[in-house]
C-alpha cells in the first residue's frame, strides 16, 4: 500500500524499500505542526502495519526539531509495530534529540543507530533487531 499523503497530495516521508528493510526519512526538518504530525503518523502506521517489509528504519538525519505530539506518534508507532510483528529502529538522531528521547524514556523502546546504514546492517546480521539488543 502507498502511504496516505497529506492534503496537499505530497507525502511528508521519503521511503526507500530495500531487500529486507524499509528506510523512512523525513522531508521536514521541524516536525512541530499538528496537521503535519497527524499525516506523518498515518503514513508511518501504514508502513508498519500494511507493508510486507516488517523491518523499518526511521532516519532522522534531516530532523532538527520534534514536538511532544511527534514523540507521541512514535510511541503509538511502537505499539502498532509490536501488534503487526514489525520492528522499528531509529537512526541518525541529533544529540539534542537523543536527550529528549532519554528524558521521555523513549530510548528504552527503540534501538538507536548512528546511521541508517548501520541499522540496515544490524537487521541483515540476524534478520531482526529489538530494543533489547546491545
Amino acid at each position: 500500500m502507498v502511504p496516505e499523503v497529506c492534503m496537499s497530495g505530497e507525502s511528508r516521508l521519503k521511503v526507500d524499500r530495500r531487500d529486507h528493510v524499509t528506510i523512512v526519512g523525513f522531508k521536514d526538518a521541524s516536525i512541530l505542526d499538528a496537521t503535519t504530525i497527524r499525516h506523518i503518523g498515518r503514513e508511518l502506521y501504514a508502513i508498519v502495519t500494511e507493508e510486507p517489509n516488517r523491518r523499518v528504519v526511521l532516519d532522522f538525519s534531516d530532523v532538527r526539531f520534534l514536538s511532544s505530539q511527534a514523540l507521541g506518534v512514535l510511541l503509538t508507532l511502537r505499539r502498532k509495530a509490536d501488534q503487526a510483528g514489525a520492528i522499528v529502529a531509529l537512526a541518525s538522531i541529533r544529540p539534542e534529540l537523543v536527550r529528549v528521547f532519554k528524558i521521555t524514556n523513549l530510548d528504552q523502546l527503540f534501538q538507536f543507530y548512528a546511521t541508517a546504514a548501520q541499522a540496515v546492517e544490524a537487521f541483515g546480521q540476524d534478520g531482526a533487531t529489538s530494543p533489547d539488543a546491545p
